[in-house]
Protein backbone atom coordinates (compact mmCIF):
# COMPACT_ATOMS: atom_id res chain seq x y z
CA UNK A 1 0.00 0.00 0.00
CA UNK A 2 1.37 3.40 -1.03
CA UNK A 3 1.01 5.89 1.78
CA UNK A 4 2.49 8.65 3.88
CA UNK A 5 2.19 8.51 7.63
CA UNK A 6 2.97 11.35 10.01
CA UNK A 7 4.15 10.82 13.56
CA UNK A 8 5.64 12.79 16.42
CA UNK A 9 2.81 15.14 17.23
CA UNK A 10 1.38 15.82 20.64
CA UNK A 11 1.13 18.36 23.41
CA UNK A 12 4.06 20.61 24.23
CA UNK A 13 4.51 23.73 26.31
CA UNK A 14 5.32 27.09 24.71
CA UNK A 15 9.02 27.30 24.00
CA UNK A 16 9.29 23.54 23.68
CA UNK A 17 10.23 21.36 20.74
CA UNK A 18 8.74 18.55 18.69
CA UNK A 19 9.92 16.64 15.68
CA UNK A 20 7.35 15.52 13.16
CA UNK A 21 8.16 12.68 10.81
CA UNK A 22 6.64 11.86 7.45
CA UNK A 23 7.35 8.26 6.53
CA UNK A 24 6.58 6.63 3.22
CA UNK A 25 5.62 3.05 2.60
CA UNK A 26 5.41 1.41 -0.78
CA UNK A 27 7.52 4.03 -2.56
CA UNK A 28 10.78 5.94 -2.18
CA UNK A 29 10.61 9.50 -0.92
CA UNK A 30 13.87 10.46 -2.62
CA UNK A 31 11.98 10.96 -5.86
CA UNK A 32 9.58 13.44 -4.32
CA UNK A 33 9.62 16.89 -2.87
CA UNK A 34 7.93 16.97 0.50
CA UNK A 35 5.78 19.80 1.70
CA UNK A 36 4.47 20.31 5.21
CA UNK A 37 1.17 22.13 5.71
CA UNK A 38 -0.92 22.94 8.74
CA UNK A 39 -4.46 23.95 9.48
CA UNK A 40 -5.42 25.64 12.71
CA UNK A 41 -9.04 25.70 13.88
CA UNK A 42 -11.01 28.30 11.96
CA UNK A 43 -8.09 29.18 9.70
CA UNK A 44 -7.01 28.49 6.15
CA UNK A 45 -4.47 25.79 5.48
CA UNK A 46 -0.98 27.24 5.66
CA UNK A 47 2.16 26.13 3.86
CA UNK A 48 4.91 25.59 6.41
CA UNK A 49 7.96 24.11 4.75
CA UNK A 50 9.20 22.20 1.74
CA UNK A 51 12.29 20.22 0.78
CA UNK A 52 13.10 19.70 -2.87
CA UNK A 53 14.01 16.27 -4.25
CA UNK A 54 16.02 17.91 -7.03
CA UNK A 55 18.73 19.69 -5.07
CA UNK A 56 17.73 19.51 -1.40
CA UNK A 57 16.67 23.16 -1.29
CA UNK A 58 14.52 24.03 1.67
CA UNK A 59 11.75 26.55 2.01
CA UNK A 60 9.99 27.99 5.04
CA UNK A 61 7.08 30.27 5.68
CA UNK A 62 7.92 33.53 7.42
CA UNK A 63 5.98 32.39 10.46
CA UNK A 64 8.32 29.45 11.11
CA UNK A 65 11.60 30.59 9.58
CA UNK A 66 14.41 30.30 12.08
CA UNK A 67 12.43 27.96 14.32
CA UNK A 68 11.61 24.97 12.10
CA UNK A 69 14.02 22.79 10.15
CA UNK A 70 13.06 20.32 7.45
CA UNK A 71 15.38 17.45 6.61
CA UNK A 72 15.43 14.20 4.72
CA UNK A 73 16.57 10.82 6.02
CA UNK A 74 16.87 8.68 2.92
CA UNK A 75 17.97 5.60 4.86
CA UNK A 76 14.67 5.66 6.77
CA UNK A 77 12.61 6.87 3.81
CA UNK A 78 11.43 9.72 6.03
CA UNK A 79 11.32 13.50 6.11
CA UNK A 80 11.49 15.28 9.44
CA UNK A 81 10.24 18.65 10.56
CA UNK A 82 12.11 19.79 13.66
CA UNK A 83 10.06 22.44 15.44
CA UNK A 84 11.73 24.57 18.10
CA UNK A 85 10.60 27.54 20.16
CA UNK A 86 7.01 26.51 19.66
CA UNK A 87 4.27 29.07 20.15
CA UNK A 88 0.58 28.72 20.82
CA UNK A 89 -0.08 29.86 17.27
CA UNK A 90 1.73 26.77 15.99
CA UNK A 91 -1.17 24.68 17.26
CA UNK A 92 -2.68 22.94 14.25
CA UNK A 93 -3.10 19.69 12.40
CA UNK A 94 0.05 19.15 10.36
CA UNK A 95 0.27 16.97 7.30
CA UNK A 96 2.84 16.17 4.68
CA UNK A 97 2.50 15.93 0.93
CA UNK A 98 4.76 14.19 -1.59
CA UNK A 99 4.92 15.65 -5.08
CA UNK A 100 7.33 14.86 -7.91
CA UNK A 101 6.78 18.00 -10.01
CA UNK A 102 10.08 19.84 -10.44
CA UNK A 103 8.46 23.19 -9.71
CA UNK A 104 6.70 22.12 -6.53
CA UNK A 105 8.77 23.55 -3.67
CA UNK A 106 9.36 26.86 -5.36
CA UNK A 107 5.60 27.34 -5.55
CA UNK A 108 4.24 25.03 -2.87
CA UNK A 109 2.48 27.79 -0.96
CA UNK A 110 0.27 28.29 -4.03
CA UNK A 111 -0.11 24.62 -4.91
CA UNK A 112 -2.04 23.44 -1.88
CA UNK A 113 -4.16 21.01 -3.89
CA UNK A 114 -1.22 19.41 -5.68
CA UNK A 115 0.29 16.20 -4.42
CA UNK A 116 0.84 12.61 -5.43
CA UNK A 117 0.55 11.33 -1.87
CA UNK A 118 -0.96 12.84 1.26
CA UNK A 119 -0.56 12.03 4.91
CA UNK A 120 -3.59 11.82 7.15
CA UNK A 121 -2.46 14.62 9.44
CA UNK A 122 -1.30 14.80 13.03
CA UNK A 123 -2.22 17.14 15.85
CA UNK A 124 0.29 19.51 17.42
CA UNK A 125 -0.91 21.43 20.45
CA UNK A 126 1.20 24.11 22.08
CA UNK A 127 -0.23 25.02 25.45
CA UNK A 128 0.77 25.51 29.05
Amino acid sequence: QLQLVESGGGLVQPGGSLTLSCAASGFTLDGYSIGWFRRAPGKEREAVSCISHLDGSTYYSDSVKGRFTISRDSAKNTVHLQMNSLKSEDTAVYHCVAEDAYYYCGNYAHLSTLGDYWGQGIQVTVSS
